[in-house]
């Protein structure tokens, strides 16, 4: 197999999931059913990371990423992830700091997407996932209708996510709330559901829900699987 390398510790608690839902994937395809995934992580350290607003904050985000992918790469990486979701914001600038691919989480969920015939999808993640550009347009790039933010719900679902799922905390009232805020967007004419935050399985049930869940880090996940298994 070939080796992959990802970007991790944005939270730690979704770099865990990746590497159980790689290692699984890899697993189940393999014969005999012992194979593990050749997998190069750097976990950087989310307090320098977290909370980003200015231009400045983000400049200095694209740099310390820009520097795991380079040492990911002379590691002996053939291709990259991020394992975040609104990290992505500076994906342009990571991608042109190496040789090697690094793997869209957005172009992964949007095909997913496609290839189900999903349109009419709500998107939940992190204020600037929900809200600029960088994230939607990917998807819309793959055919999807997005609806419009929720903004009231924008500043709720931010601070779930870095309060308390960042964490590895899962409360009942969290799950409470995302129920009900999918209910709201069925309601609203949502066909589909997008959750645009690596975390965010913990309180939301992607398998048993009223509308189809799209979770991006099931989606990353699966590319990794597949991209590590081609020959």
């Amino acid at each position: 197999m070939r080796k992959l390398g990802l970007i991790g510790g944005m939270s730690w608690v979704s770099t865990r999931t990746y590497y159980e839902r790689i290692n699984r994937g890899v697993q189940r395809a393999s014969e005999g059913g012992h194979a593990s995934a050749p997998l190069l992580i750097e976990s950087l350290d989310f307090s320098h990371l977290y909370g980003l607003r200015e231009d400045a904050e983000w400049d200095r985000a694209a740099q310390v990423l820009s520097e795991s992918a380079q040492r990911l790469e002379q590691a002996g990486a053939g291709a990259l992830m991020i394992c975040a979701n609104s990290m992505h914001k500076v994906y342009d600038r990571v991608a042109a700091s190496v040789s090697i691919p690094i793997i869209h989480i957005a172009d992964c969920v949007g095909r997913e997407m496609q290839e189900a015939g999903a349109t009419d999808a709500a998107l939940f993640g992190t204020r600037n996932v929900m809200t600029e550009s960088f994230y939607r347009q990917r998807l819309v790039a793959h055919g999807v209708d997005l609806m419009p933010p929720d903004s009231d719900a924008i500043d709720q679902i931010d601070r779930v996510i870095y309060d308390d799922l960042m964490r590895g905390k899962a409360t009942r009232e969290a799950e409470r709330m995302f129920k009900t805020l999918i209910t709201r967007k069925e309601q609203d004419g949502a066909k589909a559901i997008v959750l645009a935050c690596t975390e965010l399985e913990l309180v939301i049930d992607v398998d048993a829900n009223v509308l189809p869940i799209f979770d991006s880090t099931r989606a990353h996940c699966n590319a990794a699987i597949q991209w590590l298994l081609e020959v």
